[in-house]
């Protein structure tokens, strides 16, 4: 990781910080230790939600977390990488707005992801993408 830019998580990397999983938190203690802002976007906290884990927790896996609106600019920007990727927003959509928001934020951009392909698609080689 570079100092400063931006760590986008998707819903496994917020789910992983959630459950405190050892090697997000390794590199939660990366970006703060370089500066790093530490991301999601408002759509990933509804698919990284599981009922089985008490809503504290969840909540302050957040707290560390900045967790950007999805707004209409953002909606419109993912509608147009989904038609440049040709996919379609019923299976993409999540990560299509995770992804118009990772493409908005300052440079450089890691985005963790349990789908790098999918985010690969989305962003090209704007975003770095690691496989969490």
């Amino acid at each position: 990781m570079t100092a400063g830019g931006t760590l986008v998580l998707d819903s496994e990397g917020l789910s992983k910080t959630v459950s405190r999983d050892p090697s997000l938190t390794a590199w939660l203690v990366a970006a703060e230790e370089e500066d790093t802002r530490v991301i999601t976007s408002a759509a990933t906290l509804v698919e990284a939600r599981d009922p089985r884990i008490p809503q504290p927790r969840f909540d302050w896996a957040l707290s560390r977390i900045h967790v950007e609106p999805v707004s209409e600019e953002i909606a419109r920007a993912a509608s147009k990488l989904l038609a440049a990727a040709k996919l379609h927003g019923h299976k993409y959509a999540i990560d299509a707005m995770l992804s118009a928001t990772a493409l908005r934020c300052p440079g450089p951009v890691t985005v963790l992801t349990s789908d790098p392909e999918d985010i690969a698609q989305l962003c090209g080689d704007r975003v770095r993408t690691v496989k969490v």
